[in-house]
């Protein structure tokens, strides 16, 4: 159950890591985006626009701070999060762990359940990756440096626990709320390589989607840029600040604040001539939390913008839809 919860419907196919050491220099048909695909609408990078930072230090003592948190969550959906407490140390030491394990021959990293993200009906992305199933206490399909990947989980737990206090706050909710519903909840950590690509611009790394969690912390482990973000109908590359997080609303706080907080569309491209490498963090509320608007948010009569369903319904319903924009929260909407 928790295997198949955290694929997320995904389909295995070849694995693109293997075809990229082939250096072919087209890339197969089945790789290739529509040309329709609106991929090409940029942000004018001139206009200087970048994702919000926030410091996590001020986020207990400045209600500046906290009011800059509230505006992420609620105009952008995605911030960067510095000065968040978790070890440089335990920082490289998964990324370089990472880096090691992506450089293993493809037979090693198959026995730990790596698997190609498709989709139904999409064309493929340019994506290898290994997702690892991680709850309080225990580890699935751990590779042989696990002691890094488990360091690494309990940080960014507790980095979310104080999130988790803060957006609470924010929304107006009692402060232990959201952390009460996602504190013994699942957290899935995967692990991203975007190999090189003869043909960037014809190809996706990973197509648009929102995702369906609460949040998402993604740690880019070397310099290759690739992600971007939906912001007013256009593609706005993000540039990871080195040793930050990179903060994302899911689809379930978008439900439970009925709104008020947005999850996001986005996307990665790859690179001509050098692989990406990320880790990123999905953090899942425990199963016995309805998924729905909070009755704490629906005061003074204010409409429900969302269905409310059990959890395991939930995950049933948006896994039963194609991983395509935000496709996925639509079927929520009442």
């Amino acid at each position: 159950m928790i295997r198949d919860q955290f694929r997320g419907g995904s389909l295995p196919v070849d694995n693109v890591q293997a075809l990229a050491a082939k250096n072919l220099q087209d890339v197969p048909l089945r790789y290739i985006r529509p040309e329709n695909q609106d991929v090409d609408i940029l942000v004018n990078m001139d206009d200087k626009i970048e994702i919000p930072v926030i410091d996590m230090s001020k986020l207990l003592v400045n209600k500046g701070e906290l009011s800059k948190l509230h505006s992420a969550c609620k105009d952008w959906g995605f911030f960067q999060l510095i000065n968040h407490g978790v070890g440089e140390d335990v920082m490289d030491k998964m990324k370089k762990d990472i880096a090691e394990f992506f450089a293993l021959p493809l037979e090693e990293k198959m026995i730990l359940f790596a698997y190609e993200i498709s989709d139904s009906g999409l064309q493929l992305p340019i994506l290898s990756g290994i997702l690892f199933g991680v709850i309080p206490s225990q580890i699935y399909w751990c590779p042989k440096n696990g002691s890094s990947l488990g360091q690494y989980s309990s940080d960014v737990q507790e980095v979310s626990k104080c999130l988790w206090r803060m957006m609470a706050k924010n929304l107006g909710l009692y402060s232990e709320k959201l952390l009460s519903l996602f504190e013994d909840g699942n957290q899935g950590i995967r692990m991203n390589y975007y190999p090189p690509c003869p043909q960037p611009d014809k190809v996706i790394g990973n197509n648009p989607h929102s995702d369906v969690c609460g949040i998402t912390l993604l740690t880019q482990t070397n310099e290759v840029q690739g992600l971007q973000i939906k912001k007013d109908s256009k593609w706005l590359p993000v540039k990871p600040i080195p040793g930050a997080f990179i903060v994302n609303i899911g689809d379930i706080i978008e439900i439970m604040s009925n709104g008020e907080y947005k999850s996001i569309e986005h996307r990665a491209v790859v690179n001509k001539a050098k692989e990406r490498l990320s880790i990123a963090a999905f953090n899942h509320p425990n199963m016995e939390t309805m998924i729905g608007p909070l009755k704490e948010i629906l005061k003074d009569d204010k409409a429900a913008l969302y269905k409310s369903l059990a959890h395991d319904e939930y995950l049933r319903l948006v896994f039963s839809c194609k991983r395509d924009g935000k496709n996925r929260i639509e079927v929520m909407k009442l």
